[in-house]
């Protein structure tokens, strides 16, 4: 945009500069009322519509400042040469410029992000499409930003003319620096591309019950480069996102969340099943952790000393099964100790009856012990 009264000055530098700071001043007010009253007309527009509003919520900001400088760009472009650090300003704004509108395609994608997290809550019942869809987002998320990050980078660099010949020159020695670089950055680079694939492929998600390296927890963060797991006792495991795609892993809640529990109890041969069966069942039935799919009990061993007894269960979730084993197993043991506690299990010293060699020794040794002292 060319203004045309800039160029029929003739009074100075000095004072084409100040009439350039006071068609800034204006430029910007009117811009800034625009963006006021686009934004209100937005969100009338956009009103129960949870995209829309989130990106107006998160780009409100970094869009007030694109505005403003676009605004002060077209003041700049018509601005006459001699003004006084016109160049410098220029760049200034520039660099300024994409860097808001690099924070704003950043504030958009978080605001897609935002909304995907509010409209599948994780906290549900049955939560396996909403984990699905967070992960998938999370990632992309990242992944997205660092694209937007890297590029918005690039054109500030652009914008620069010592950048420019900096990236050139480094572009041009090869070699054995473009090596050793290309060896330092494959670790970032691999698990950039492992994180793609855990979007995509999603051998874990979001809230997953993962078995990692012998520790039971669940998926509390997924990053760029590395897995957060929130093990039982409140520690975190820190996993790099490529050893899940190169290491072989437990996940108990890839297609459902629903597990089978199990019992294991050591009795006398003595001990009655059916009776142990009976009050099995009426225990578990009468537990608000129970699933009702699965309520099974078997021997399933025996050795030397007494059998064993598989009680097998299920419930929703891996949590509810740990508390649904624990209170099957204390109601089991009290039940049998209080009804039939000879079915313990308990060791049998085997006494072989003496011979008659050790009967005639045995009723010696009596004898002289119970005959007087000289």
């Amino acid at each position: 945009m060319e203004l045309d009264y800039f160029s029929d000055m003739h009074e100075g530098p000095w004072r084409a500069a100040a009439v350039v700071g006071i068609s800034a001043v204006v430029f910007v007010a009117v811009a800034l009322l625009l963006h006021r009253a686009g934004i209100m007309l937005l969100r009338r527009i956009a009103r129960n519509r949870p995209y829309t509003t989130n990106a107006i919520k998160y780009g409100w900001r970094p869009s007030q400042l694109c505005m403003a400088l676009f605004a002060l760009r077209l003041v700049l472009t018509g601005a006459p040469e001699n003004m006084p650090l016109l160049l410098p300003i220029s760049r200034i704004n520039s660099v300024l410029l994409i860097i808001c509108l690099t924070w704003l395609a950043i504030a958009c994608v978080n605001s897609i992000k935002r909304t995907i997290t509010e409209v599948n809550p994780v906290d549900s019942a049955d939560n396996l499409r909403a984990r699905r869809l967070l992960t998938q987002t999370a990632v992309l998320t990242r992944s997205a930003n660092f694209i937007i990050g890297l590029v918005g980078l690039g054109f500030v660099l652009l914008t620069l003319p010592g950048a420019r010949q900096f990236g050139a020159s480094l572009l041009a020695s090869a070699g054995v620096a473009g090596l050793v670089a290309g060896i330092a950055a494959r670790p970032v680079l691999g698990n950039f591309i492992a994180g793609l694939q855990i979007a995509f492929s999603q051998p874990i998600r979001l809230d997953d019950v993962l078995i990692v390296k012998g520790e039971w927890g669940r998926v509390e963060r997924i990053t760029g480069t590395y897995v957060v797991v929130r093990i039982w006792d409140e520690r975190r495991l820190i996993v790099p996102l490529q050893w899940f795609i190169e290491n072989p892993f437990e996940n108990w809640t890839h297609t459902s969340s629903s597990i089978l529990g199990t019992v294991f109890l050591w009795l006398d041969f003595s001990v009655p099943v059916p009776a142990i069966r009976a009050e099995f069942e009426r225990i578990t039935h009468a537990s608000s952790r129970w699933d009702q799919r699965v309520c099974v009990l078997h021997v399933t061993d025996a050795d030397d000393r007494g059998m064993q007894l598989r009680l097998l269960i299920s419930a929703q979730d891996s949590g509810t099964a740990f508390d649904l084993r624990c209170e099957i197993r204390e109601a089991i043991i009290a039940f049998v100790a209080a009804n039939y506690p000879d079915s313990l299990p308990r060791l049998r010293p085997v006494l072989d009856a003496p011979g008659p060699q050790e009967q005639s020794l045995g009723k010696r040794a009596t004898h002289v012990a119970d005959s007087p002292a000289p």
